[in-house]
């Protein structure tokens, strides 16, 4: 791991267009996977300049209260900045859904959208407890909450207004829970892995994002475990971080917080 702290970097300046990366669905059922892409990332953005997206008990198979070793690995990525975002509970929509929610259910994502159904109450234990028990792994508080699949359903939404989180994103936008201010805008470059379709549409994307999303002041590239089965999507992964450094600064989420300029 670079010895440099990514907190230590320079915050960035308004008006300077910013590179925000994240790594998803992080925990121990993808350990393997998530080194893979921390060390990708870490070539590409001089260290370990990146967010990532935890998950307490992926599919309630993996519980990370009980995997020590991940857990220390979690704490030596956030003491060198690395930000850590709550990023649901179990990572698997239980729920049935109808209407706009179903059709997000089903084309949006496979079964992994935890936040489109639930009650405020149950939204909110599971974005409290999600908190709380990353925190007290890290040693320090989490950057703000992200629903798996980037999808809220009315009852996340209302929930966050009183979760205390200082930001949350979906995939149009990054936004303070506390008053609904839009940090930032622009659709998440990412890519799929589930389907020959969804590999051919991502790589069209993201080799159209690289010039077409020049112009936002923020950019945000996600990238999964998934991504690292699949040698195309790597080299697009390469590329869109190679194009995105070129042209902005490495920046942190946090950022945002005292930035105008979305």
């Amino acid at each position: 791991m670079n010895s440099r702290s990514y907190a230590d970097s320079a915050t960035v300046r308004s008006g300077e267009r910013t590179l925000l990366a994240s790594i998803h669905d992080v925990g121990p059922r993808f350990e393997a996977q998530v080194d893979a892409l921390a060390d990708r990332l870490s070539r590409h953005l001089g260290g370990p300049r990146f967010a990532m997206l935890v998950v307490p008990n992926h599919w309630g198979e993996a519980p990370l209260g009980e995997a020590r070793a991940f857990q220390a690995k979690l704490r030596e990525w956030a003491s060198h900045g690395v930000e850590m975002f709550v990023h649901g509970w179990f990572h698997k929509d239980g729920g049935s859904h109808s209407g706009a929610a179903g059709f997000k259910a089903k084309h949006m994502t496979a079964g992994e959208g935890e936040f489109l159904g639930l009650s405020k109450p149950e939204a909110l234990r599971r974005m409290q407890d999600g908190r709380a028990l990353i925190e007290d792994i890290i040693g320090r508080p989490t950057a703000g909450f992200i629903a798996p699949a980037w999808l809220y359903g009315p009852g996340a939404r209302e929930a966050l207004g009183d979760a205390g989180f200082a930001m949350a994103e979906d995939h149009m936008r990054v936004w303070r829970p506390s008053d609904g201010a839009v940090l930032a805008k622009g659709p998440v470059v990412t890519w799929a892995s589930r389907s020959r379709a969804r590999i051919r549409s991502s790589l069209a994307f993201a080799a159209l994002a690289r010039t077409a999303l020049r112009p936002l002041k923020t950019l945000r590239i996600a990238v999964h475990p998934g991504d690292t089965t699949v040698t195309s999507l790597l080299d697009s992964i390469d590329a869109s971080l190679s194009a995105a450094v070129r042209h902005r600064r490495v920046g942190r989420y946090a950022d945002l917080l005292t930035r105008a300029d979305a």
